[in-house]
């Protein structure tokens, strides 16, 4: 969402006030000083939006929310207490207020708590361009759903049922503020399109594969073609036909950048303040170290124009943007910290109370199809299941599906597998990464190119 002073926004925005939402926090850091509390802080998120799926060329469901939140986290000393409320009534936030100081005079106190100090404070808000509201009805998302999903269906014969395909509409507004009389308020438009097919050859109708598509934008008008979206869904469903499992072997793996991505968030799993306070990582004590080959760069870039999660402020308020770079030439270059745990760890916040803000893997050069060439023979995954991965260790095994090449060629699509290996090996055996980053999470990684796995099969 992109963020600005409040000073800066106080109009009403989509049927959301800045100023009313600023209100709330006032009346909460208000009400938590005459209780006794030695500071606050609150935040409010409000949203709206729209929802829909449709199935088969018929409509299954069209959703519209609203709600606004409220938290609240008081300080006695070095107690904390913290509370919720589903709404701003002032009923309600006294209520929360009031739940948040009763816990904070009985919980122990904890060395690390307290706000992220004064001088930390974010005191410029960047212009984000993260807010791109459209008067969309439900009716124009249906009839986009529908094209998607028909799209798909008439691409060709063999694509025999769908999962259905859904699109959302959503607009969002948070503010925070604390007893350091810290404000910021931050906004921002989400849409999303997605679509699941089902395929089966016609002498084997028992055999059905599915795959899907999607995309998710700010900009409604950035969104995939709807139609290419129910294509390529359908195009993915056909490519899994005849899936089988591979022979167990040691060979080469080259992860497609959705499943690239999950690499990555093993990583921030890793390198988390939770996780290393904990002493439950295997980088623990591993800053300015070698985890990776030298070509590989890993940064965040909290101020990027549209981004996916863009801010000027993390959720402690503190400025964003200070440490951006987490990997340099294959070095861990620092932990990813809050104020909270850079506290139990004697550092200095990173700004990541709230985690990373657009981290990317920095691509290299070939395309997909140089990739496959250069791994010969083994195995692309696109898709991965199941939950074997042990971040304390480092250990890794995940069922997979994808596709087994030879001499640089797709001979089949594979499916029941496993991959195995330690994530060790995995970050300093990448031999190559692709340009084709892709940009629709948070997260953002190209395709990886490994040296040898275990792959379990048949």
């Amino acid at each position: 969402m992109s963020n600005q002073s409040l000073a800066d926004s106080t109009e009403s925005t989509a049927g959301f006030d800045a100023a009313e939402l600023s209100d709330a926090i006032g009346m909460a850091l208000e009400h938590a000083a005459s209780l006794g509390a030695q500071s606050a802080e609150a935040g409010v998120s409000a949203q709206q939006g729209l929802s829909l799926a449709v199935r088969m060329g018929e409509v299954e469901t069209v959703e519209h929310h609203r709600d606004r939140t409220m938290s609240v986290t008081l300080y006695n000393g070095q107690r904390r207490g913290s509370a919720s409320c589903g709404d701003i009534r002032p009923d309600s936030i006294r209520d929360a207020v009031a739940q948040a100081w009763a816990i904070a005079t009985h919980t122990e106190a904890d060395p690390a708590a307290g706000l992220a100090d004064p001088e930390q404070m974010a005191t410029v808000f960047h212009e984000l361009d993260m807010w791109h509201p459209e008067a969309l009805t439900a009716d124009a998302l249906i009839e986009r759903a529908l094209d998607i999903e028909q799209a798909g269906r008439d691409s060709d014969s063999r694509i025999v049922n769908s999962e259905g395909a859904t699109v959302t509409s959503s607009q969002a507004m948070g503010v925070y503020g604390n007893s350091h009389g810290f404000i910021g308020s931050q906004r921002g438009t989400s849409y999303y399109q997605g679509v699941m097919l089902v395929a089966a050859e016609k002498d084997r109708p028992d055999a059905m594969q599915g795959d899907y598509a999607w995309d998710s934008r700010r900009c409604f008008t950035a969104l995939q073609d709807p139609q290419a979206s129910g294509r390529e869904a359908a195009q993915r469903a056909l490519r899994r036909l005849g899936a089988s499992p591979v022979k167990t072997t040691q060979a080469p793996v080259l992860f497609r950048a959705e499943a690239a991505v999950g690499l990555l968030e093993h990583l921030l799993s890793a390198v988390a303040g939770g996780a290393i306070f904990r002493k439950a990582s295997f980088l623990l004590d591993k800053v300015g170290q070698s985890v990776f080959p030298e070509f590989i760069n890993i940064s965040e870039n909290p101020h990027q124009h549209c981004g996916v999660n863009s801010s000027s402020f993390d959720n402690d308020g503190m400025t964003t943007g200070l440490n951006n770079a987490l990997v340099s030439n294959g070095v861990l270059d620092r932990y990813v910290l809050s104020t909270y745990a850079a506290r139990r760890l004697g550092l200095p916040s990173t700004g990541n109370a709230g985690g990373v803000r657009n981290l990317q893997l920095q691509p290299g050069a070939a395309g997909f199809d140089e990739l496959v060439a250069e791994m010969g023979t083994g195995l692309i995954v696109t898709d991965l299941m199941g939950q074997g991965v042990n971040t304390v260790t480092g250990d890794y095994s995940r069922g997979a599906t994808g596709f087994w090449v030879e001499n640089g060629q797709i001979v089949q699509p594979v499916e029941e597998v496993t991959i195995a290996g330690n994530l060790r090996d995995m970050f300093t055996g990448i031999v190559a990464v692709g340009n084709d980053l892709d940009t629709r999470k948070n997260v953002q990684s190209p395709s990886w190119l490994l040296s040898p796995m275990t792959i379990a099969g048949s």
